[in-house]
């Protein structure tokens, strides 16, 4: 499922196949990935792509005319470009450019969402007012990440996925940084000293700094995508050993969720 990394490298292949280039036509079948907007608004759209913006898992696009689009990309939603009269699977919305590239939306399982919008209300949107800090556009220290998570008595691993507290972060990227901050997934928040929530926070930083080294390309790759490579440490890893320690990856069931950790890095005791 994509994550802010995964979205932001969209943000940024969006940006770069609009560059120097005018929206010609737009066009989308009746599909769920309209649901409770206009899916005409969509198809109405033309000109220049004149911002791109990112907050949490969400793309925010305005185009000429005041005509925006809130995009999600939900569990396998992604934009690709292809030539024209290149059929493409489960292409769901298309963007067509004046070089004769067509940007499509595919999304396999439609758990995604486009909402045409005016672009000076994109910010105003529900969804993006009900999200919390934005590690990559905000910042985000120690102290501001305590104060985000506030005294939850949530295992900090839940704690993260909530996106009204700390917008972006989700399974993959959560389990990757409390490893890296050698914080035990099942701790309560309250637990945490000030090096642990500065670790943390760096930690956090690291994930999203490797993740978009790993994986930008003109197409993301999920993990759970057939033949992708995992290049993580411990997500999706259980039963391997640990890249740091050599102790066997574990996982269990967090808040509905599977978890990782290795067991020898991450006690659930502090470590000073």
């Amino acid at each position: 499922m994509p994550e802010l990394p995964e979205v932001e490298i969209e943000r940024r292949n969006l940006e770069k196949w609009f560059s120097n280039r005018r929206l010609i036509g737009a066009e989308a079948e009746k599909s769920r990935i309209f649901r409770g907007a206009n899916r005409k608004l969509f198809e109405e759209m033309r000109g220049q792509l004149l911002q791109t913006h990112r907050r949490g898992k969400y793309l925010l696009l305005a185009f000429d005319g005041n005509r925006g689009l809130l995009a999600h990309l939900g569990m396998t939603g992604k934009f690709v470009r292809r030539a024209r009269g290149q059929i493409e699977p489960y292409s769901r919305a298309r963007f067509m450019l004046d070089d004769d590239a067509v940007i499509h939306f595919r999304d396999t399982r439609m758990f995604g969402r486009l909402q045409p919008t005016r672009a000076d209300r994109l910010f105003e949107l529900s969804a993006i007012k009900a999200l919390g800090r934005d590690p990559l556009a905000d910042g985000l220290s120690g102290p501001q990440l305590k104060e985000a998570i506030g005294p939850s008595k949530r295992a900090i691993k839940v704690a993260l996925l909530d996106q009204s507290r700390v917008a972006g972060l989700g399974n993959i990227h959560a389990a990757e940084a409390l490893f890296r901050a050698r914080i035990h997934p099942s701790r309560q928040p309250r637990s945490l000293g000030a090096v642990e929530w500065n670790r943390l926070a760096r930690a956090i930083h690291q994930t999203i700094d490797f993740a978009l080294r790993q994986e930008e390309s003109e197409e993301i790759e999920y993990v759970e995508e057939p033949g992708a490579q995992n290049p993580f440490h411990v997500y999706g890893r259980a039963g391997e050993p640990c890249h740091r320690c050599k102790t066997p990856i574990q996982s269990f069931v967090l808040g509905g969720r599977s978890t990782y950790f290795c067991p020898h890095c991450q006690p659930r005791r502090r470590v000073r």
